[in-house]
């Protein structure tokens, strides 16, 4: 057994069922899968930093290493950080915490869960040792990921064990808030965060199997000689799009739900006032599962199908718009006439407001069809991608661990760095993808390593897009760095530094010990978690 000084026993962090621990494995692994996700984004950018060869080998094989880059880039941040990052470390940490429950329903399958998840990641990382790598990008479309795209078994194993490992947090999850909240905790006491995982969860459970089946056929394709993507032997290659897109669009709110639930959270608390328009909220909430499977067309626009089914999906893709305006203008009346603290998750809980708006009016013409078939196949639809959901849920992450970070390690964090790690992690943003925003509308596709044939002109807002690359990478380093040695030198925390109103900050010590609560939790009817009048 491995146990240094300080009583740290590894077998107990191996072994553990205490959802608190497989909050924080949840976090090592998906900030780990973040830190290689954010090397390949600098790989690429570096390459499109001017045309033709920049640092791939030569012109032959550019386009390979180009495609490996993008395909883990794609693949860890969505599948290996934003998700495990939201609905693992941060539903796992807190949603016992906030409903005064001891443990979530499922233990030991919860402990699976995580441990599914690593072994997902283990398999990612294969992909930079073993000589067929993947080259599938991170949607695998046939025919080339089943003619040529490289490794595809280690491309569909990787998504089965995080998938499954999706599917047994949401069952455990859902079940956790529906039968362990604390006696006489109503479905309206609950946080906004519990909410957001709630609803998002319905979501993961629904439209994971879609994807592990339609990765599944891909797999049987190739290995088999089954013809599901052939059209020569009765196949359909756009039958695998309507699968995966049906499942990966429902997944932006997987992503999106749980990272507005936490800015709720914090702005309540900064602001010292209870959500503006609460019911509302939720649901708004609500009305995204209900329409979030209803939305996927909108990727396949310039696919082939009947005009009609593309006006539906556009009427569909604008009407989401209703219940995500219902919640962004709940963030924005918590704000009003509060007396608001400026710390650093505050800073990116302000900096999230912007990322919203901007990325959700970019993603207006995007919806529609007259529009999006211009612009739908360009940079402009990476940089708003990355602004409604990468970035934003990012912040979202790092916001999460700022926010908790005393509750979870009994330190508080140096503020100095965390503010200056947000400054570069905010500027280095905008940097990198307003020129991708301008050049996308003059034509600059997405996913192409050389723009050789493209005006010369577009590789001036290439290299301002590198240098916002590398600002970001600073900010990450910043702000990584800084909770790892908060973790060991940071000042003492006292048990609710932020003064919140919530269970997980009022009645636990800090950090939160075996069981959480000393004694059990009961709540009345007029307690809620937004209390500060």
């Amino acid at each position: 057994m491995s146990t240094t000084s300080s009583g740290f026993k590894l077998s107990e962090w191996i072994f553990t069922t205490d959802h608190k621990r497989i909050g924080i494995l949840y976090l090592i692994g998906s900030i780990a899968a973040f830190a290689v996700a954010g090397l390949m984004a600098l790989l690429i950018r570096l390459e499109q930093m001017s045309p033709g060869p920049t640092i791939v080998s030569d012109a032959y094989t550019g386009g390979d290493q180009y495609n490996v880059w993008l395909y883990f880039h794609g693949a860890a941040m969505i599948l290996g950080f934003l998700i495990p990052g939201l609905t693992g470390f941060a539903a796992n940490y807190l949603l016992p915490l906030m409903i005064g429950a001891k443990d979530v329903a499922f233990p030991r399958i919860n402990a699976l869960s995580v441990w599914l998840f690593w072994a997902g990641i283990v398999m990612a990382l294969l992909t930079f040792v073993v000589p067929d790598k993947p080259d599938v990008m991170w949607t695998g479309y046939p025919p080339y990921s089943i003619k040529t795209g490289g490794n595809l078994a280690l491309y569909v194993f990787t998504v089965h064990l995080i998938g499954f490992s999706s599917i047994l947090a949401s069952v455990n999850f859902l079940v956790t808030i529906v039968y362990m909240r604390a006696p006489g905790m109503g479905w309206f006491q609950l946080n906004m965060f519990t909410w957001s995982c709630f609803t998002a969860l319905i979501i993961q459970l629904v439209f994971v199997p879609v994807l592990a089946a339609a990765v599944t056929l891909l797999l049987m394709d190739r290995y088999l000689g089954t013809h599901f993507y052939d059209p020569a032997n009765g196949g359909d290659v756009l039958l695998y799009q309507n699968l995966f897109w049906f499942y990966s669009h429902p997944a932006v709110y997987v992503i999106f739900l749980p990272a507005m639930g936490i800015f709720y959270e914090i702005y309540a608390t900064m602001a010292k006032n209870p959500i503006f328009n609460y019911k509302a909220a939720v649901y708004g909430m609500c009305g995204i599962v209900l329409i979030s499977g209803e939305v996927w067309v909108h990727h396949l626009y310039y696919s082939g199908m009947p005009d009609w089914i593309r006006i539906g999906q556009m009427v569909t893709t604008l009407l989401i718009s209703v219940p995500v305006g219902l919640m962004t203008i709940s963030l924005f009346g918590t704000l009003y006439r509060g007396a608001i603290t400026f710390n650093t998750p505050m800073y990116y809980g302000t900096a999230a407001l912007y990322l919203l708006i901007v990325g959700g009016l970019t993603g207006i013409p995007l919806a529609m069809t007259v529009l999006s078939v211009h612009l739908g196949e360009t940079s402009f639809t990476h940089a708003h991608f990355h602004f409604i959901m990468g970035i934003f849920a990012a912040f979202s992450v790092f916001a999460a661990v700022d926010f908790w970070f005393p509750k979870i390690s009994g330190r508080m964090l140096n503020e100095g760095q965390a503010k200056l790690g947000f400054w570069f992690n905010f500027i280095g943003v905008n940097v990198t993808f307003w020129p991708l925003f301008i050049i996308g509308v003059e034509g600059m596709p997405r996913r192409y390593w050389d723009y050789s044939q493209f005006p010369a002109h577009f590789a001036d807002y290439h290299k301002v897009a590198t240098v916002g690359a590398f600002i970001v990478a600073i900010g990450m380093a910043l702000t990584i760095s800084n909770w790892l040695i908060s973790a060991v030198k940071g000042k003492k925390a006292e048990d609710n530094p932020w003064g919140s109103k919530s269970l997980e900050w009022t009645h636990t010590a800090t950090p939160p010990g075996p069981g959480n609560f000393a004694e059990d939790v009961v709540v009345d009817a007029a307690w809620t978690p937004y209390n500060y009048r």
